[in-house]
């Protein structure tokens, strides 16, 4: 078969900084960090795996890589990607996927954007003293892409990583959703001067607000109506001895934002919204009741459709991270190296999802792309 061409692929790293310095470098950057993209879409969790990947295909490997010396160690891979910046890598892998290349779906009419945070469960050091690694991630709803992420010492330091998230995110036109711990004045403020709108989750984090809005909803959806204007929707799904229902309430009265927000400080705030489902299953039902604040208009067929993209954050990203990567697995901790081999899953995890000739899952894709060099250079190609 033919050699995957070196530029094309090359040149997504060719601005990397090289975090080592001396005369007696034996292996090229930029080899080192094609080989590890390669092995984690073939299959690779770990360095060692990585290594193995690059001595199987190492024939296949010199046709349009250097290796002066042969494929590096895992040990070198490992210190490399200990020292690499993760922004630098970032910027460099996620420039392969056009920055939001997201058709808006029609039940919304825009293109959505969720970020949410995933916890690496062993990627802690004891050792050091340093515990877990906590990503925040952006997501492109419509079509599954990671568009950046950024690594927090734990969930509360969330509140000050979305915003620098969203600083180097194109999300011009997006309605940006994110969850209670994001609700935040300052997210709402740099998500409408990025030019999106939001919806943001309203729980107990801001105890008098949420107070003020529950007397409202109570009010707005009681027997009396309290002489509100009130958008509703709803959706009824069945299937394999399931019944879900799920329910949204839209206030969008300007008197109602100017009671709850006099001064502005939720920046263009138009509308309250609810949102409840109840699942039944066999004879046991669960419900659940979400309020949010948004910028939106008070469309609530279109607001349901929207926090729905994001409730598929867990299945469609954390859940595939943990079972095509097994990135809850992975003890790879040192240095900058978790982060970093998060960023190579989500390039993974971007280019799988854009092939769709086969009609498999992630990890079945995955094996695919190590069996069949054809494949993989389809998967890259794209």
């Amino acid at each position: 078969m033919d050699p995957l061409p070196a530029a094309s692929l090359r040149a997504h790293f060719a601005d990397l900084p090289d975090p080592r310095s001396g005369p007696a470098l034996r292996h090229d950057l930029l080899d080192v960090v094609t080989i590890a993209v390669l092995a984690v879409l073939c299959g690779a969790d770990s360095w060692v795996d990585v290594e193995l990947f690059g001595t199987s295909k190492a024939g296949w490997l010199r046709s349009f890589l250097a290796l002066p010396h042969g494929i590096p160690s895992h040990d070198t891979f490992g210190r490399v990607f200990a020292a690499l910046d993760p922004a630098a890598l970032e910027r460099g892998v996620l420039g392969w996927v056009p920055a939001l290349a997201a058709t808006a779906p029609p039940a919304t009419g825009r293109p959505g954007v969720a970020i949410d945070g995933k916890t690496l469960r062993r990627s802690h050091d004891r050792a050091h003293g340093k515990g877990p690694l906590h990503l925040v991630s952006a997501w492109a709803a419509a079509n599954g892409v990671v568009l950046g992420q950024l690594a927090v010492a734990d969930k509360s330091n969330e509140i000050t990583a979305i915003p620098a998230l969203l600083e180097v995110l194109a999300v011009a036109g997006c309605v940006v959703t994110v969850d209670a711990m994001g609700c935040q004045r300052e997210i709402a403020r740099t998500i409408r001067a990025r030019g999106a709108d939001y919806a943001l989750a309203l729980k107990a984090n801001h105890p008098q607000l949420a107070a003020d809005v529950a007397g409202i909803v109570a009010d707005a959806l009681g027997p009396n109506a309290g002489g509100y204007t009130v958008g509703y929707h709803e959706t009824l799904e069945k299937g394999h001895g399931r019944v879900e229902r799920r329910r949204c309430w839209t206030i969008a009265e300007p008197r109602v934002v100017a009671w709850l927000d006099p001064g502005g400080a939720w920046a263009d705030l138009r509308t309250i919204a609810v949102v409840e489902g109840t699942r039944r299953i066999g004879g046991e039902t669960e419900a659940e009741r979400r309020t949010y604040l948004s910028s939106l208009d008070g469309d609530a067929a279109r607001f349901l459709a929207t926090v729905r993209t994001h409730w598929a954050i867990e299945n469609r990203l954390h859940w595939v991270l943990d079972l095509a990567f097994r990135e809850d697995d992975s003890r790879v901790r040192a240095g900058h190296a978790a982060e970093n081999l998060a960023v190579l899953r989500h390039i993974a995890l971007n280019l799988l999802r854009r092939e769709t000739t086969a009609k498999v899952g992630v990890p079945t894709k995955r094996l695919m792309a190590g069996w069949d060099d054809a494949y993989l250079v389809a998967v890259l190609g794209q």
